[in-house]
């Protein structure tokens, strides 16, 4: 096993996620509920899922592009998603 490759996944999907929108919706579920457990693990097959989803499509789509530029791709996508998040302005409701 790649320890280096592992731990800077690790590190840079266990930051990302913090203070995440997902972390937030698993405080609200988890506060309505006299049991753990069942938001517990919802939340870990939802997060292994998208994980799944996630590496399977970069496992494919590096195939097809070089992986310094699906970083890039990826890096403006997420600089574009702050953006649009951003800008779009709005109220509470999101409207």
């Amino acid at each position: 096993m790649d320890w280096k490759l592992f731990t800077a996944t690790f590190g840079t999907i266990f930051l990302a996620e913090l203070g995440d929108k997902t972390q937030f919706a698993a405080i609200a579920a988890s506060a309505q509920s006299k049991t753990v457990t069942e938001i517990l693990l919802a939340v870990v097959l939802a997060l292994a899922l998208a994980g799944i989803l996630g590496v399977l499509a970069g496992k494919v789509l590096a195939q097809f592009l070089n992986p310094e530029i699906l970083r890039w791709i990826s890096g403006a996508m997420f600089i574009g998603m702050g953006l649009w998040i951003l800008l779009k302005g709005g109220g509470a409701d999101g409207s």
